[in-house]
């Protein structure tokens, strides 16, 4: 009998965590290390932000490396898990309420394989991508993630990458260590402290959580797979 696997939100930060030894790969690690054997791997991504839900149907995902400037490594690196299409019709029709199209032309963007690469390094779970629809609001995309829930049952672990705060204009840029805005913490601690005590309203409807929030969330995509995760009781890793 398959275990039931947990629904994870994952902070992915920059994705040269994907190649260098950091706080965050190791905690990646360990807890990839701690979880019972998967039948696949679902992932919310960030970077997939289109104007359409959609599911990845191939048997053979590329890695998609979309972002420049990094060093050559991360530009060639490669994560070769094989997809699902019989797990992507599996998801098809457990959201059969909306149109979801089964996709042939992504693969897996650097909010999957910068954190999946150390949960499962040798790449052997199948991954499939489900896409952020970008003309929906937090609630949609909360009841999304209470149509997957029974994937879990089925060994499937439900992962979101994306960041609580995700606000590249105020971002110390270059190799020194800055410390994080005050506002930045305020918000972080108060989706967990919400995120706890299972207060799901206030982290679907975040907006009325005041200026911390319009400043961690300026644009939707890192914060909105939250809500999908937020369904089906998530834990939480920087």
């Amino acid at each position: 009998m398959l275990a039931r696997m947990p629904a994870l939100f994952v902070g992915h930060g920059n994705p040269m965590n994907a190649v260098t030894d950091t706080e965050y790969s190791r905690a990646w690690r360990r807890l990839g290390s701690s979880l019972p054997r998967a039948r696949a791997v679902l992932v919310i991504s960030a970077h997939w932000y289109v104007p359409f839900l959609g599911v990845t149907a191939m048997a053979a995902p590329r890695t998609i490396h979309d972002f420049g400037g990094f060093p050559r490594e991360l530009h060639e690196f490669q994560y070769p898990a094989p997809g699902d299409p019989a797990l992507a019709a599996e998801v098809k029709e457990l959201l059969r309420s909306a149109e979801v199209r089964l996709d042939a032309s992504w693969g897996l963007d650097h909010g999957a394989w910068s954190v999946l690469t150390h949960l499962f390094p040798n790449a052997d779970v199948p991954v499939l991508q489900l896409s952020i629809d970008e003309n929906e609001p937090p609630d949609y995309h909360y009841k999304v993630g209470q149509k997957l829930g029974s994937l879990r049952d089925g060994g499937v672990l439900i992962l979101g990458s994306g960041n609580v705060v995700h606000n590249l204009h105020t971002f110390a840029w270059g190799a020194h260590t800055a410390k994080p805005f005050d506002w930045a913490q305020r918000f972080e601690q108060a989706v967990r402290e919400h995120a706890a005590g299972g207060d799901h309203s206030a982290l679907i409807n975040y907006e009325p959580l005041g200026p911390d929030a319009h400043l961690s969330v300026p644009t939707p995509d890192h914060y909105h797979l939250c809500c999908t995760c937020l369904a089906r009781s998530i834990r939480t890793t920087a």
